[in-house]
């Protein structure tokens, strides 16, 4: 996979650019262009006297061959080293599947066991691995805006977290990486969910884990995945006691409740019978492998984000 070349038919006659007018021009931030003249050094290289540096079409070049990059999964440190040491003409020509060969040994020697994991998720794996919060968030908003949360998460993010665990259980190493790597999943989810417009439901949906568990990776998923429906939610996060459930249910009257059980022991679906019943009537939903035993009558059990974001869906609708 090779890089086409921006227009550079403005290089001839000296025209440079500011950093709102590059912003546009990429659809990035400016505090993103800042960024990235900061830590990698690709910034504008042009000074006229009395005013501010602006960025040529040599900067411009290498500034969409790094975005373009990045969308593609390369961790941001490595495009910005390709981009900045190339020559204006080699940028067109760049090779993303050479760049985005992660496998290699990161750390003494380390790496992500991601099997047949396709080239997002490697890259994801290897700005986690850097600890590279910007380029991860960037690389996991990249593909929530072109593929959608659940491709996103079932394909990009969901290898890369087993992966990370398979690693943790071989080495006991890694824990730092997995934060920054959920942090950043957090981060990119809630810019997906905050960009839907007009809402199709009225009553919003709840989203809880189980009061002993915190595993909310899957309620961003979930709510992003609800966001391309244009569901809209609540996230209550992490170790939800019942009692809190109940009084934001009582306080919100949503059209769905999901309560996201992912270790075995961390939730009791005794208590579910316990939710209080309103009109029209909330569904209920016990997501996540962590749920055994019977179900409440009225309680619906799903084991996969996808499974509860179809569940949960039908409540909206109805």
């Amino acid at each position: 996979m090779s890089l086409q070349s921006p227009d550079m038919s403005r290089k001839d006659l000296g025209i440079t650019f500011t950093v709102a007018a590059v912003a546009r021009r990429l659809g990035v931030a400016a505090a993103t262009l800042r960024t990235w003249d900061r830590r990698y050094g690709l910034g504008p290289s042009a000074h006229e006297a009395g005013a501010h540096r602006r960025y040529t079409a040599d900067d411009l070049a290498r500034l969409e061959t790094m975005r373009r990059m990045v969308n593609a999964g390369v961790p941001a440190a490595q495009a910005a080293k390709i981009a900045g040491h190339a020559q204006s003409s080699e940028l067109p020509t760049i090779d993303i599947e050479a760049a985005l060969e992660i496998e290699r040994p990161v750390g003494g020697g380390d790496v992500v066991p991601l099997g047949s994991a396709n080239s997002y998720a490697r890259g994801l794996a290897r700005a986690a691995m850097s600890l590279d919060s910007l380029a991860c968030q960037t690389a996991i908003v990249q593909q929530l805006r072109t593929k959608g949360a659940m491709w996103t998460w079932t394909h990009m993010i969901t290898p890369v977290l087993v992966g990370l665990g398979l690693r943790w259980e071989s080495t006991n190493r890694g824990i730092e990486v997995e934060h920054v790597l959920s942090e950043s999943i957090i981060s990119a989810m809630n810019l997906h969910i905050a960009s839907m417009e007009d809402p199709i439901n009225s009553r919003p949906v709840l989203l809880a884990c189980a009061p002993e568990d915190l595993h909310s990776l899957p309620l961003y998923a979930i709510a992003a995945a609800l966001a391309d429906q244009r569901i809209s939610c609540r996230i209550l996060g992490a170790r939800v006691p019942h009692d809190s459930l109940i009084s934001a249910m009582t306080r919100v009257g949503p059209s769905s409740v999901l309560i996201w059980a992912q270790i075995s022991g961390s939730s009791d679906p005794a208590r579910l019978a316990g939710l209080p019943h309103q009109r029209p009537a909330a569904r209920i939903v016990a997501g996540g492998p962590g749920w055994t035993g019977q179900m409440p009558s009225g309680v619906i059990k799903v084991d996969s984000v996808a499974a509860a974001v179809s569940e949960l869906v039908a409540a909206s609708r109805i």
